[in-house]
């Protein structure tokens, strides 16, 4: 494996783990109930 490889397969793995945390730890329901929220106010319904 090239070094330029191994550093796109450290990367790629790191953004998967990463991503894994925060889906695990909430962050997509609080950035699905804020989305909503800003939804709402835009076309006038909150």
């Amino acid at each position: 494996m090239s070094r330029r490889a191994a550093l796109w397969a450290a990367l790629l793995g790191a953004g998967v783990l990463l991503i894994v945390l925060g889906v695990w730890n909430g962050g997509a329901r609080d950035v699905l109930a804020k989305a909503v929220k800003i939804c709402s106010e835009c076309i006038g319904l909150g």
